[in-house]
C-alpha cells in the first residue's frame, strides 16, 4: 500500500478515537477522576508502555543535543496540550470541545509558514477556509448543552489553548520523528510529559476513591490511557513522517463529524440537514488540503 494513503488511513483512525474521547473522557470526569488526576493517570500509563515497548526496539538513541527539543514538544504535545484539553472539556460540551479544536489547522498553517517556511498553496488555504465555516454551522446549530453553563466560556478558551498547543507540537516534531524511532522518541516524550504534569496531577490523582468506581469506568480510563493515548500518537507520528503538520492538523475538522455520530449512536443527538450540510463541509475541506500536488509542493 502506498505510504501517503497509509499515512491518511491511520490519521483517520486517530481522529475518529479522538471524537470518541470527548464523551468518554466526559463520563469519567471530574465524577470518578478530576480532570489534571485523569491526565497523570494518562501519561503515567502511556510513558510506561512505551518504556516496555522500547525495551524490544534496537534503535539509535536520542543525541544529547535533540533532549531539549524533545523536552519542548513535550511540554507543548503533552503537558499544555493535555491539561487543558481535560480541564476545558470538564466545563464545556463534548460536541463544543470537539468544535473549538478545529482552529489548530489554521494555527498549524500560521506557525508552519513560520518555523518551518512550509509553503502555502491557495488549495489548502481554500479547505482550511471551507472545513472551518462547516465546523462553525455546528458550533452554531449542532452544539450539545454544556453542562457546567457558569464555565463555558473558560471551558471552550481553554480548548482554544489545547488547539494552539496542539499545532505547535505538530510543527515543532516534524524534524525530531524524522531522525528517530517512533517508540524511541515517544517514550522520552512521555517521560518529559510525566514530569510536566506531576505537580498538577498528584493530588488529584490521590484523592480518587478507586473503590467506588463501576467497571465500565475502569473500560472507559482504560480506553484513554491505551487508545487515545498510546495508539492515536503512533498513528500521528507515522502519519507526521509521511505528510505535512498541516495535512495532519486538517483531520481535527473530523472530530466534531466523529463527536456527533457516537452522540447520535447512544442517543443524546438528532440528525438534521443543517448537519448534514455542516458535514459535507468539512469533508470537501479534508479532501482540498490532503489531496496531493503533482510538482515540487509536496505532501
Amino acid at each position: 500500500m502506498n505510504h501517503r494513503i497509509l499515512a491518511l488511513i491511520t490519521t483517520s483512525i486517530a481522529t475518529i478515537i479522538y471524537g470518541v474521547t470527548f464523551t468518554v473522557a466526559k463520563e469519567v470526569m471530574p465524577q470518578y477522576i478530576k480532570p489534571f488526576g485523569f491526565i497523570l493517570l494518562r501519561v503515567l500509563g502511556a510513558a510506561i508502555v512505551f518504556w516496555l515497548l522500547g525495551l524490544f526496539v534496537k534503535a539509535k538513541s536520542v543525541e544529547k543535543a535533540d533532549f531539549k527539543q524533545i523536552a519542548l514538544a513535550a511540554f507543548f504535545g503533552v503537558g499544555l496540550n493535555m491539561l487543558t484539553f481535560f480541564k476545558g472539556l470538564s466545563y464545556t460540551s463534548p460536541i463544543n470541545g470537539a468544535v473549538i479544536m478545529v482552529t489548530s489547522p489554521i494555527l498549524v498553517l500560521i506557525f508552519s509558514s513560520i518555523i518551518i517556511k512550509e509553503k502555502l498553496t491557495k488549495k489548502k488555504v481554500l479547505g482550511v477556509l471551507i472545513g472551518l465555516i462547516g465546523a462553525l454551522i455546528l458550533i452554531l446549530y449542532g452544539s450539545a448543552t454544556a453542562s457546567n453553563s457558569k464555565n463555558v466560556m473558560l471551558g471552550n478558551f481553554l480548548v482554544f489553548i489545547n488547539a494552539a498547543s496542539y499545532a505547535m507540537y505538530l510543527v515543532t516534531v516534524k524534524k525530531l520523528i524524522a531522525k528517530y524511532h517512533p517508540i524511541v522518541f515517544v517514550k522520552w516524550l512521555y517521560l518529559f510529559g510525566f514530569l510536566f504534569v506531576l505537580p498538577f496531577g498528584f493530588r488529584e490523582l490521590s484523592q480518587v476513591s478507586w473503590h467506588a468506581m463501576p467497571v465500565n469506568v475502569y473500560y472507559k480510563a482504560g480506553f484513554v490511557v491505551l487508545f487515545t493515548t498510546c495508539i492515536t500518537y503512533l498513528f500521528n507520528l507515522f502519519a507526521l513522517s509521511k505528510l505535512k503538520p498541516t495535512t495532519v492538523s486538517v483531520f481535527i475538522y473530523l472530530q466534531p463529524v466523529v463527536a456527533t455520530i457516537y452522540a447520535l449512536l447512544v442517543g443524546s443527538d438528532s440528525l438534521t440537514i443543517t448537519k448534514v450540510a455542516a458535514t459535507s463541509l468539512i469533508f470537501l475541506g479534508v479532501y482540498l488540503v490532503t489531496k496531493q500536488v503533482p510538482a515540487s509542493t509536496g505532501k
